[in-house]
């Protein structure tokens, strides 16, 4: 039987695609004969996108999942920092403001008051994705001392392509609402 600490840690190995709960086991064991100083390394990791001191570090893109993020970079679009929330509140399936990394966020915008000029939600255009950009908007104009950090959202419409006559009333609702001077 694992210790309480080793056991989260096992878990959070079950989590990764292809390991079982032996394998997770080994894996939370292994990091004890580990040295303290490869762990901290570890515990340290920051990501390269972070580290990078071209990216625009005023801009924070909020994107529900690592998947995401790989898209906006695939395509070169975007050139500032990402926060990753790991989900979305979603009700039905008992996934709430403090299931996701919410309070990371605010705890870095609270952090980089005034290096952070605009924050991107950049969550999916559904029903949890709108209530998680919502709850998100909220919680940094309340708690936010840098009152001064733009709040913007995607926009919405027809994609690239597309055609106007296989379009939902949705989707052509939203391109009416977010139109802009050509």
């Amino acid at each position: 039987m694992l210790p309480d600490s080793l056991k989260q840690i096992a878990l959070f190995f079950e989590r990764l695609p292809g390991i079982g709960e032996k394998t997770a086991n080994r894996l939370a064991l292994y990091l004890l004969r580990m040295p303290a100083s490869d762990l901290q390394d570890f515990a340290k990791e920051i990501c390269g996108i972070c580290a990078d001191t071209k990216r625009n570090h005023a801009i924070i893109t909020v994107i529900e999942s690592p998947l995401d993020l790989l898209s906006f970079e695939k395509g070169g679009i975007y050139s500032g920092v990402y926060h990753v929330l790991h989900g979305r509140i979603d009700p039905l399936n008992n996934i709430g403001p403090d299931d996701i990394y919410i309070e990371q966020l605010l705890q870095r915008l609270e952090k980089d008051k005034e290096g952070v000029l605009e924050v991107v939600l950049a969550t999916n255009p559904d029903m949890e994705g709108e209530a998680t950009a919502m709850y998100i908007q909220k919680k940094i104009k309340t708690q936010n001392s840098n009152q001064n950090i733009k709040i913007t959202r995607l926009a919405y419409g027809l994609p690239m392509g597309a055609s106007v006559e296989y379009a939902d009333y949705g989707t052509l609702g939203k391109a009416m609402e977010n139109r802009k001077s050509f």
